[in-house]
């Protein structure tokens, strides 16, 4: 059931031989009870020859019996018992509730159950080089005990300091903001950039048979001493993106306009007219500030 391969024992978790603890406990109760009734009449016989080995039989049953309950466990849900046999591993108890297993086992409790971990705040740089603040928050379970207790030293450990060599690692590939059309950032593409970060960390605790259950980042922003700067740049983009949609507006009410006139031939425009009309109405429309009418009492032509 365990080969050794490359980098670690390879051992992989399978279930231990065990069974139901109330029979188990019932035995050795019944047999310290036997051995405690032989010893008492191995002492308070009639004196015949039988009587030192009647007692002896009976402390000796008695031992047996302690022995043997000393393999029973009580498992509670979320957890599981990793066995080992003169330090060979010997499966995994799983199974809630009382169980007994050979007495001469040890027995490693292991909690099976949901944890997170969530990392400090982290100062790194981004791909562009801008130092940024950022924290993870993981999910995650232990999936296979075997590895987890055999392949790493502390596979509690071994997900924090993992966890969070992730998190760098992920900061480092990819921008805060993306300068470029369609580029992925941290700021804009979460969803994205949170799928990567899970895949990352699942390769890396996969030796302690650890399963991520899910990874979210929980703090991000750029580092005090340029968040001033960024700012501004983000407000300067705002404003641009902003003037870019009311300009796009602005030509297409123009259109619509100009297109009106001529299909209602309410007045005819020659190239120059419809020139002024259309400088006239990108003022009026493109303008942050109420636009002031000028009455024209000659021609455009005067």
């Amino acid at each position: 059931m365990t080969k050794t391969t490359e980098g670690g024992t390879g051992i992989r978790e399978f279930p231990a031989r065990s069974i139901g603890g109330g029979p188990a406990l019932l035995a050795g109760l019944a047999g310290v009870a036997a051995g405690i009734c032989l010893t008492v009449l191995g002492v308070q016989g009639d004196g015949t020859s039988a009587q030192p080995a009647l007692a002896a039989g009976g402390i000796v049953l008695a031992l047996l019996a302690v022995l043997a309950m000393c393999g029973l466990n009580t498992v509670a849900p979320g957890e599981a018992r990793v066995v080992q046999l003169f330090g060979r591993y010997r499966g995994t108890v799983r199974t809630d509730g009382l169980r007994w297993v050979n007495p001469l086992t040890s027995r490693q409790k292991i909690s099976t159950r949901v944890r997170n971990h969530e990392t400090a705040v982290l100062k790194v740089n981004d791909a562009y080089g801008n130092p940024i603040e950022l924290a993870a928050v993981v999910v995650w379970r232990v999936a296979d005990t075997a590895r987890a207790v055999f392949e790493v030293d502390d596979f509690t450990e071994f997900v924090e300091t993992q966890t969070e060599a992730a998190v760098r690692h992920i900061a480092i590939e990819y921008p805060y903001d993306a300068h470029d059309e369609g580029g992925l950032s941290l700021r804009g593409n979460a969803e994205e950039i949170t799928e990567k970060l899970a895949a990352e960390l699942h390769e890396r605790v996969e030796a302690a048979g650890v399963h991520i259950v899910e990874s979210r980042f929980t703090h991000l922003a750029y580092a005090p001493e340029i968040a001033s700067a960024m700012l501004q740049r983000q407000q300067a983009g705002a404003v641009v993106a902003a003037r870019k949609q009311i300009v796009e507006g602005a030509v297409g009410m123009v259109e619509l306009a100009l297109n009106r006139l001529t299909e209602e031939d309410i007045v005819e425009l020659d190239p120059e007219r419809k020139a002024a009309m259309v400088s006239n109405l990108m003022v009026v429309l493109c303008g942050d500030r109420a636009a002031q009418p000028v009455v024209n009492t000659g021609t455009l032509y005067q």
